[in-house]
């Protein structure tokens, strides 16, 4: 699996790459994770408000810090 973290590096896009990689230990995910923080890549996924969440090339969640609940459903958790 594939986990992408969209963002610049605001406070808000720092919560949600920690929320992700706790999740991700958490749950024992075999899961890349990567932090995105260019604004033309974070653009090629046609994402425009950060953070942002990509699994598997589907963007999850766009403009807001996503629930550690969010992130476990969208891990198949």
């Amino acid at each position: 699996m594939e986990i992408k973290v969209l963002g610049p590096g605001c406070p808000k896009c720092e919560q949600t790459e920690k929320a992700v990689r706790e999740v991700v230990e958490e749950t024992g995910v075999d899961a890349q994770i990567e932090k995105v923080k260019e604004i033309m890549d974070i653009a090629k996924h046609g994402v425009f408000t950060t953070p942002a969440v990509v699994i598997d090339g589907e963007v999850k969640v766009s403009g807001k810090v996503p629930s550690k609940e969010d992130i476990k459903k969208w891990l198949g958790k």
